[in-house]
């Protein structure tokens, strides 16, 4: 399938899909994947486009070069914003790790993560649905050595991920952490060594681009209902989507596949 790239409104943010995998590249290298306004303002369009396109069965986000993933918000522009905001013309506010953007995605996100993930830059890893980083990654929310406010969502994203304890330990101390501690705590699934970080996360996103799509879309449905609190929780709309992928032409499909012991070809349908 020939790589499509998508038009967005500036070079700091790349989008191309090729393969079944939609590729979003933080591209901001001499400032080690910084998130500024224009790229926060462009993830949205983005994912709509991938979210749209059913020759994407899913995504993978990535930092350009190999220093960086994302290291947190661009620091170099909190003047700029604030200057805007007393004349009036506030710049964008969309945020790359806001639930609202993945929950229009709707499709599974695998951050494979090399160099540095900070700040802001692990909020944005934290929405992955796996994550794949080298062993030469750094991690860290440095918000107690900048006298920085961390709002309680983003409080929560990390406990949800890796619990009270280790949420503490990063929060409180503001320090780095290697890929090894960052296994440890549960904040990313794999590392592997810098040269075989790509190919693994290559073979990793064919494997789920060859899944059944609307068997992805239940599964993911009931873990987002499932992290919430059990009142808040919609167990319906989880039952619905899996009757649908219980009445599928896919379901068929991969039944007839198992008996005739071949790949399955599964449509979404």
């Amino acid at each position: 399938m020939p790589r499509v790239t998508l038009d967005l409104p500036t070079d700091r943010m790349i989008a191309y899909a090729e393969d079944g995998i939609g590729w979003m590249v933080f591209n901001n290298p001499e400032r080690h994947n910084a998130l500024n306004a224009e790229m926060q303002a462009a993830i949205p369009q983005i994912y709509e486009a991938f979210g749209d396109d059913d020759s994407v069965r899913v995504v993978v986000m990535r930092g350009a070069g190999e220093r960086a993933f994302v290291s947190g918000a661009d620091i170099g522009e909190f003047d700029k914003r604030e200057a805007a905001a007393k004349a009036g013309t506030p710049l964008p506010t969309a945020r790359a790790w806001d639930d609202a953007l993945y929950q229009r995605l709707g499709k599974p996100v695998i951050a494979m993560i090399r160099g540095y993930a900070l700040g802001g830059g692990v909020l944005v890893m934290l929405k992955a649905d796996i994550r794949v980083a080298s062993d030469d990654s750094q991690f860290g929310v440095p918000a107690a050595k900048l006298g920085v406010g961390y709002a309680m969502s983003g409080v929560k994203a990390l406990v949800d991920v890796v619990g009270p304890a280790n949420t503490r330990e990063i929060l409180l101390t503001g320090e780095r952490f290697n890929a090894q501690d960052a296994l440890r705590m549960g904040l990313v699934n794999r590392v592997v060594p810098a040269a075989d970080l790509e190919p693994t996360v290559l073979k990793l996103a064919a494997t789920i681009a060859n899944n059944a799509p609307l068997t992805i879309r239940a599964v993911r449905a009931a873990v987002d209902e499932l992290a919430k609190a059990p009142a808040d929780q919609d167990e319906a709309r989880v039952a619905g989507l899996v009757a649908i992928a219980a009445g599928s032409e896919d379901f068929r499909e991969g039944r007839r596949a198992f008996q005739e012991k071949r790949k399955p070809n599964f449509t979404g349908r």
